[in-house]
Formats: C-alpha cells, structure tokens, sequence
C-alpha cells in the first residue's frame, strides 16, 4: 500500500514536468518548420523575383515533425508572405499560441481561441 502510494505521489509530481518536456519538444518542431519553409520562400525569391503565392507552396515545405502544428502561408502578391504555424488540439492549450514569421524576419506570437494572451516573442523563439 505504501508502495502504491508513493508511486501516485512521484507519478504526480513527474508527470506534468514530462507534458511540458513534450510540448517544449513540439514548439521546437514548429519553430524549425517555420524557419525552413521561410528559406524555401527566400530562395523560390531568389530564383524567380518574388515570392510565390500561398497556392503554389508545396504542402511538404508546410509539414511539421509530430503534427502538433500546421503551418499556413499567405502570400497574395509576390512582394510579401507570412508564415504561421497553428497549434492542434494537444497542443492547444501551450501558452506561446501560435508562432508567425514574415518576409522581413519579424518574429510573433499570436493568440488563439485558448490563449489570448501568449507568451512573448522573445520567451517563445528562445526556449
């Protein structure tokens, strides 16, 4: 009986310290997503003088690792593009929301439906 509950006691105290280790893992993820397809933009630029629209972007440059985030890129007129990575249900709830980059490299957090007020820029991109 004292074993059973001295296992409850360090399963609770490890447990969300694990879930945090997770979605920390996941943020990284998206955070790396974001920056290639960002690359991938610069050098589409590159090649062909401007950025190219959201629907000519393969959905493979769009892909994040764990599929906790789904990155969409809007580009309209080839002059600009943003990039944002949506987080999905599991992770829903972290409080850096959702990560957006642009074509001058500006750095966001941007709330959502679950957290209207994230985390900074700065505590999100250097964690």
């Amino acid at each position: 009986m004292i074993a059973v509950a001295v296992v409850t006691v360090l399963a609770s105290l490890a447990l969300p310290s694990y879930n945090e280790y997770v979605m920390r893992s996941h943020r990284a993820n998206a955070r790396a997503a974001l920056l290639q397809a960002a690359q991938w933009m610069e050098r589409t630029a590159t090649a062909q003088g401007r950025y190219p629209l959201a629907a000519a972007i393969p959905a493979s440059v769009l892909l994040v690792e764990g599929g906790r985030y789904a990155v969409v890129a809007e580009s309209a007129n080839g002059m600009t593009y943003t990039l944002t990575a949506l987080p999905n249900a599991p992770q829903a709830m972290d409080l850096c929301g959702s990560y957006r980059i642009n074509e001058a490299g500006t750095r966001l957090q941007v709330k959502t439906d679950q957290v209207p007020n994230p985390l900074g820029a700065l505590e999100c991109w250097n964690r």
